[in-house]
């Protein structure tokens, strides 16, 4: 089995976002110990679909992957992609202006702290220039959020980003087609395993928050393992539906 898994920020809150830094300890050295292999974003797709493999993302760029995440991973030479919004290095996560109650808002990597990441191997990608709907935007704007970010990263890091990640997991055919021609990757919210022919504009992921107890990482390969990435997406799917039939967003 292949996957990308997915965080956002290392905080002990216990919010949607978050992922508490003793739990996130507990899975990196379950992910050193060898059961599954721990490989850059690209090279998972050339991996054979009966690998048991897997791909590090971090969505957003907070500034507890330099403090948790970073000297966790090179201890343990564990590859990651840092999806960066290039409007927002050196703020917070209050998108728009707006914070979400739901999450905290907390700070974001600054450029220089994240040139020295990339130093260091960690990769670099993109999560648009200000964290849209990227459904809701127009055409120009969508290039701008996604073109346009990428310039910046490059500018302000010597790095090209090749990977993109779609904030809130918002995408149709259109944006989709737009990441194409910017990105080699894009990454999606849907949560399940990477399958055989998957299109790599549209890949899963697992979102760690839902295997954040202990143990829950630990059953990888396993049935119950299945059981519980298929109810926690079907949960998804329904919230998803029940929204969408409010007018909600």
């Amino acid at each position: 089995m292949r996957a990308i898994l997915t965080y956002h920020s290392l905080d002990p809150s216990g919010s949607p976002i978050s992922v508490s830094p003793t739990d996130f300890r507990r899975q990196v050295e379950w992910l050193a110990s060898g059961r599954v292999r721990v490989v850059p974003l690209p090279d998972l797709l050339r991996l054979p679909p009966t690998a048991h493999a897997v791909a590090l993302t971090f969505d957003d760029g907070f500034a507890n992957f330099a403090e948790v995440a970073a000297p966790l991973l090179r201890d343990y030479s564990l590859p990651a992609t840092l999806f960066v919004v290039a409007g927002h290095v050196g703020g917070t996560n209050a998108w728009g202006g707006r914070p979400d109650p739901r999450v905290p808002t907390l700070p974001l990597l600054g450029w220089a702290d994240l040139g020295r990441l990339a130093e260091q191997g960690v990769r670099l990608g993109g999560h648009t220039r200000s964290h849209p709907h990227l459904t809701r935007v127009g055409p120009e704007a969508l290039r701008e959020e996604l073109a346009g970010a990428t310039e910046t990263i490059l500018a302000e890091t010597g790095r090209r980003p090749e990977e993109f990640a779609y904030p809130f997991g918002d995408v149709n055919p259109a944006v989709a087609e737009a990441v194409g021609q910017v990105y080699a990757l894009g990454c999606t919210t849907e949560l399940r395993p990477v399958a055989p022919g998957d299109d790599r504009r549209l890949l899963p992921r697992l979102d760690m928050y839902y295997l954040r107890a202990p143990g829950a990482l630990e059953r990888w390969g396993t049935l119950p393992f299945a059981g519980r990435l298929w109810v926690r997406a079907q949960a998804r799917r329904i919230k998803a539906m029940m929204a969408g039939a409010g007018g909600g967003s």
